[in-house]
């Protein structure tokens, strides 16, 4: 089997600063997926046996609802650990990832990870900075749905979308994944008949351009008075 490059990792905030015999090792120890959209990687409630690096793509998670639905609640862009349950104390997933493009990872049996947060700084820092992260934004969006209303939430999770995974192109800033009215509407807890007035009203004041499975911000700046301003209209 072809080894893997090193520049693979090197890059990588949880590799920075390994040597390169250190940043063979890992990557002797790694498993490669190609994962196609849609496929799941693992399921909410699975025994946690890997840990992942996004190399390339999107990864979306989802939690299961008491009444059996699937609910989107973050996406993972490249570069960042996911499945980290051992992180969290977790011995199973506490939730499912899912691709939402196509894309490519690296995993390693969840058996090395107290092995890699001793041995290498980066990588236990990067993993605290990953969790930090996510629970900021799990509280960011608690209170989102507490104090603002659907007009301000639609706003902020677009804003958050283009902030973290935007492409920008002559027209704007376009989601660079496929993402739904319904994704949409999932992490902002609202029905997608009310994202979907949404959208079509800020379409028409030239806001935002929406098709099948892609939204593009043209004009962010009315997107952030949106956000800002929606409650006290």
């Amino acid at each position: 089997m072809r080894k893997l490059d090193e520049s693979l990792l090197s890059h990588l905030a949880p590799f920075e600063g390994m040597g390169p015999a250190e940043i063979r090792e890992v990557l002797d120890q790694s498993i490669s997926h190609r994962i196609k959209s849609g496929d799941t990687v693992f399921h909410e409630g699975d025994a946690a046996e890997r840990f992942f690096v996004l190399l390339d793509g999107y990864i979306r998670v989802m939690r299961i609802t008491s009444e059996g639905e699937h609910v989107t609640v973050l996406h993972i862009p490249p570069g960042e650990l996911f499945g980290i349950a051992k992180a969290f104390g977790r011995s199973q997933y506490p939730a499912t990832a899912v691709a939402a493009s196509e894309s490519i990872a690296l995993s390693w049996p969840m058996r090395l990870w107290s092995e890699f947060a001793k041995r290498f700084e980066n990588f236990q820092a990067s993993s605290n900075l990953v969790m930090g992260k996510r629970v900021q934004e799990m509280n960011d969006r608690i209170m989102e749905l507490a104090t603002q209303q659907v007009e301000q939430r639609v706003a902020n999770a677009l804003l958050r979308l283009i902030r973290q995974t935007g492409r920008k192109t002559e027209t704007g800033i376009e989601v660079d994944f496929p993402i739904t009215r319904q994704d949409l509407s999932e992490l902002t807890g609202t029905t997608l008949h009310t994202v979907s007035r949404l959208l079509s009203a800020w379409e028409k004041r030239g806001i935002v351009e929406s098709r099948r499975k892609r939204i593009m911000v043209s004009r962010p700046h009315e997107l952030v008075i949106l956000a800002e301003n929606a409650a006290l209209r």
